[in-house]
């Protein structure tokens, strides 16, 4: 298949809520529908209060922090580190605010919350297939 060029309008993006948590929604800016033969980049909405569960996914996630703060918390999957080379011991959470970077990579428990009384987005660019999210908790 011919991948064609293809510019989206912020306009024409349909955000839905996300079932496995009250308050985050997501949008898929550019995926599989779209021609995308290989990624897909989705941008997510977490309200103020919002909790998403401890949860893994299937396929690893680049994340990009747009707006807000928020806590990010990764469990202790074996060989976590952070960035600064340090193993990650037992559940760590995170402050993220505009600008962070996340690599989430696939079967790392991990969660959301926002204490915040702003908004949060983040972008998240994943793998197209099938990227089922099984709740821990």
């Amino acid at each position: 298949m011919d991948t064609e060029p293809l510019v989206r309008s912020a306009g024409d993006v349909e955000y839905e809520p996300v079932d496995a948590a009250e308050g985050l929604s997501k949008g898929v800016l550019v995926g599989e529908d779209h021609g995308a033969p290989n990624f897909a980049i989705r941008r997510f909405a977490l309200d103020p209060g919002a909790e998403v569960p401890r949860h893994t996914n299937e396929v690893e996630h680049e994340q990009y922090v747009l707006e807000g703060e928020y806590v990010v918390g990764i469990s202790d999957a074996p060989g976590a580190h952070r960035a600064d080379g340090e193993a990650v011991d037992g559940d760590e959470e995170y402050e993220v605010s505009a600008g962070d970077s996340l690599l989430i990579p696939a079967g790392t428990v991990h969660w959301y919350r926002n204490e915040g009384d702003d908004p949060g987005a983040f972008l998240c660019a994943v793998p197209n297939g099938d990227d089922e999210i099984r709740l821990t908790e």
